[in-house]
């Protein structure tokens, strides 16, 4: 029986999660993509708390470009300057980094946080 994509994207998850972690000085960005709907996230998972976030409902309803994505990465990025972070510890979720993604995390790096 041939495996649903997003149960091979969980295991990819889980596989990348075992290698990266964040703490308060170098919390991960954790990106969720949906098909309407991107998120990012900064976690301390010392804490267990997240710092900041951003998602594209803020722009419209309905789907999501990859200029939008490039702009939620300007977003978490100021929210990290505000919280004084420079430096986060990326995890794409599983996805591949093209697209969407990638996008989120160069508008982040452009925007100032270094991976």
């Amino acid at each position: 029986m041939k495996k649903s994509r997003n149960k091979l994207r969980i295991h990819r998850k889980r596989r990348i999660r075992k290698r990266v972690s964040g703490a308060s000085r170098r919390p991960r960005l954790c990106v969720f993509r949906s098909n309407r709907i991107i998120y990012a996230q900064l976690i301390d998972d010392v804490k267990g708390v997240t710092l900041a976030e951003a998602d594209s409902r803020q722009f419209k309803k309905g789907g999501f470009s990859v200029d939008e994505a490039k702009e939620i990465g300007k977003i978490i990025a100021k929210k990290a300057k505000q919280l004084k972070l420079n430096k986060v510890v990326f995890d794409r979720g599983g996805y591949k980094y093209h697209g969407k993604v990638k996008a989120l995390a160069e508008g982040a790096h452009k925007a100032g946080l270094q991976f």
